[in-house]
Formats: C-alpha cells, sequence, structure tokens
C-alpha cells in the first residue's frame, strides 16, 4: 500500500467517524425556503401594522396605549402569521433533509439526528414559552429580540451535532436579537434579517458546498 492509498483510508475514517457523530444531511434548500418564509412573513406583519396606523418606528409605544379589542386583534393576527412561518419552516425541513439523506445515502433519522433536534429543541421551546409569557404580560416590545436571541442559542446548542457553520449563525442571531433589545424600533428589521437574509444566505453557501 503507497502513500496515497494510506491517506486515502485515514480520509474515509475521518468521514465515517464525522458522519457517525454529526448529522451532515441539513439542506440548504430548506435553510432557503425558511429565509423566503420569513421575509414573506415580516413584510406580512409590516404591511399589517401600517394597516392599523402604527408608525414602524414607534408602534411598540402606540401599540401599549391601544384598545384592549385592537390589541388584542393585533396580537393574533401576528401570532397567527409567526406560527404559518415555523410550520412551513418544519414541513420544508424535514422534506428537503429526507430527500438530501436519501440522495447521501443516509438515514435522516438516526441517532445523531436525535440528538441535534433534542439540543435544538431545548432552548428553542423555552424561548417559545418565554414568548408566550411575554404576550400574556403584554411585553411585546421585547418578543422579536427574544425570539432571535433563543433561535441562536438553540442553533448553538445543536451545532455540536452537525456543520460547523450552524454554529456561525446561531452567533449572528444572538447579536441581532441584543441589538433589536438595544433598539427595539429595529426589531422587525432585524428579525427579517435573522430569520430571513441569513437563512438565505447560509442556505446558498450550503447548497454550493454540500448539496450539489
Amino acid at each position: 500500500m503507497n502513500e496515497q492509498d494510506h491517506l486515502k483510508t485515514l480520509s474515509e475514517i475521518k468521514q465515517l467517524m464525522e458522519r457517525s457523530s454529526r448529522f451532515l444531511s441539513l439542506s440548504g434548500l430548506s435553510s432557503i425556503c425558511i429565509g423566503i418564509y420569513a421575509l414573506v412573513g415580516a413584510a406580512v406583519g409590516y404591511w399589517y401594522l401600517q394597516d392599523q396606523s402604527l408608525n414602524l418606528n414607534s408602534y411598540f409605544k402606540q401599540f401599549a396605549s391601544a384598545s384592549e379589542e385592537s390589541t388584542h386583534s393585533i396580537t393574533v393576527f401576528l401570532t397567527i402569521d409567526a406560527l404559518l412561518v415555523l410550520l412551513l419552516s418544519i414541513l420544508s425541513t424535514y422534506l428537503f433533509t429526507q430527500r438530501l439523506a436519501k440522495k447521501q445515502g443516509m438515514q435522516h433519522w438516526d441517532a445523531t439526528a436525535k440528538r441535534l433536534l433534542i439540543n435544538l429543541l431545548i432552548p428553542f421551546l423555552t424561548g417559545a414559552l418565554f414568548c408566550l409569557i411575554l404576550i400574556v404580560h403584554q411585553q411585546i416590545e421585547w418578543i422579536l429580540p427574544s425570539m432571535l436571541i433563543f433561535y441562536g442559542l438553540a442553533l448553538l446548542n445543536a451545532s455540536h451535532y452537525t456543520r460547523t457553520e450552524i454554529r456561525h449563525l446561531g452567533l449572528m442571531e444572538i447579536l441581532l436579537g441584543l441589538i433589536a433589545a438595544l433598539v427595539p424600533a429595529y426589531g422587525l428589521l432585524c428579525w427579517a434579517i435573522g430569520f430571513g437574509v441569513l437563512h438565505i444566505a447560509y442556505g446558498i453557501r450550503f447548497y454550493y458546498n454540500y448539496e450539489r
């Protein structure tokens, strides 16, 4: 066996070890879809707030002083908008991940996928419950920053079981969440960048690096 054969064998062993410890079938196409859904959801939310005569730069203050009936209808609309984005994102992630795993000859639901999902869901569901508590207490201005920060923490926690790019995405989501908390008037813009633009950018990178 010559030197090239040794290097090839070592490379194959490395790939096998990586496949056994990391979930490598995350689809770039699903990330692009999530970004598009988020941008559409943000645009719908923006147009709805404008239709309710709420100025984007101060809508949280106006929201706090609005009537109870108006507050309720706005909360319900924005919650449904966010849930539709979430449901479409979950569905796209499942379908595209399953498709990519089949193409790679790997199982889309194995021990590494379970570890990835569990570590993603713990901070993600904690954040979802925290946002519900914020709605109950009418602390609307903290919902968008909280969504970004907890989602970033979820990605950071899950990144140990998948590609390292997910860790970078998580850190940028956290940074955007902190900016949104510091300047609430830019909350919707940060949300659109975090869930929309960044997902599309990372999706394109994943697709060209791992999926083609």
